[in-house]
């Protein structure tokens, strides 16, 4: 079984069967710990397992969803820890996908100001990326991830036994963040993808393609851990996708919006002279054969309104991140707002109608 760490200062377990081993973890940590999960029947079925080792102070669940990753949610989890009796000394463990990570992580970072969190993910997207980084935090009506912290975990893990409950739609939609993962290391991984994409998702070596996708994003956060430059490049293709799931009240998925997302950066890529027509056919090859949409219904104005709330805005104007190859991708382009709006309009047109150039 991997355990991936490259720098971070926690282990993060990738592997099969893991409720053994998260079960050892907390009973070897010593404090009493309370389980938080999405209240989605499968995801609950996992928290009750966690929930066997010694020591657990109960299992709070709360319906989520990326419209309800809100500080109202984030309200009703702190006064649950509160009334259960949550204290420093107790570990909150956050049982669910991307969302689940992202609120949960951030109500143990501000509960108490902070109390001691491990992450297990039930997701491909918090597998491969949500639950790695530190990353926290809640929507605001004004746009994605507008409240939040960096607040490391104790411990991560990714029992990929879990994507066997999986309907194919949400495995399609993680992985979008694992072939965002792939354009930014290139070679023998996006390769891979290529190769795996004919292959009915039973056949995929789930521990692998997880753990290297782990792999790339500890590498980067490793040396940029408060996102101050290079760790941008893991925002390859958001940009686009969170304005797309904003504008769209959040009815377009994160997978869905990030998969049309990295077309649209190809794109943007491609018209301000930085990547070649053939590296980016390749990718919407790939994204195609995985089943992944590459436009949207969105309309093209109300996706520029919503990048207006990016966080990654710097003195008003909108920064990109845009690949220069399968493998080699920049951070911090800024753009004119008519080339932005000129990918815009190809990404909500029909396949036949688009062009790529």
């Amino acid at each position: 079984m991997p355990v991936v760490n490259d720098g971070l200062g926690y282990p993060i377990s990738v592997g099969y069967g893991l409720g053994p081993e998260i079960r050892r973890f907390l009973r070897e940590r010593g404090s009493p710990f309370v389980v938080l999960s999405d209240a989605q029947r499968d995801v609950l079925a996992a928290a009750r397992i966690v929930a066997k080792a010694p020591r657990c102070k109960g299992v709070l669940a709360f319906p989520l969803g990326e419209r309800r990753k809100d500080l109202r949610t984030l309200e009703k989890v702190l006064d649950a820890l509160l009334a259960a009796g949550v204290d420093r000394a107790t570990t909150v463990v956050g049982v669910g996908g991307g969302v689940a990570g992202d609120l949960f992580g951030f109500a143990a970072a501000s509960y108490m100001r902070g109390v001691p969190y491990v992450h297990v993910a039930t997701s491909l997207v918090s597998m491969a990326d949500a639950s790695v980084g530190g990353k926290t935090g809640v929507n605001l009506a004004g746009g994605k991830n507008l409240a939040g912290a960096f607040a490391d975990p104790v411990a991560v893990f990714s029992d990929v036994r879990r994507l066997e409950t999986l309907p194919f739609r949400s495995l399609r939609e993680g992985l979008a963040e694992v072939v965002k993962a792939a354009i930014v290391e290139g070679g023998a991984f996006f390769e891979t993808l290529e190769t795996m994409a004919a292959h009915p998702f039973w056949r995929w070596p789930w521990v692998e393609i997880v753990a290297e996708a782990v792999h790339v994003k500890s590498m980067v956060v490793a040396d940029d851990r408060l996102e101050a430059g290079a760790r941008e490049v893991l925002n390859l293709g958001h940009t686009f996708g969170h304005a797309i799931e904003r504008a769209s009240a959040y009815r377009v998925t994160h997978g869905a919006a990030l998969s049309v997302g990295l077309r649209a950066a190809g794109l943007l890529a491609m018209r301000t002279g930085r990547f070649s027509l053939e590296e980016h056919v390749r990718v919407l090859a790939l994204l195609a054969l995985l089943g992944l949409p590459l436009r949207t219904r969105v309309a093209p104005d109300l996706i520029l309104a919503a990048m207006s709330a990016d966080k990654k805005r710097r003195a008003g104007k909108l920064r990109f991140v845009l690949p220069l190859a399968i493998g080699d991708v920049e951070y911090g382009v800024v753009a004119s707002e008519r080339t932005v709006a000129s990918v815009l309009r190809t990404i909500s047109q029909l396949p036949d109608d688009s062009s790529e150039s």
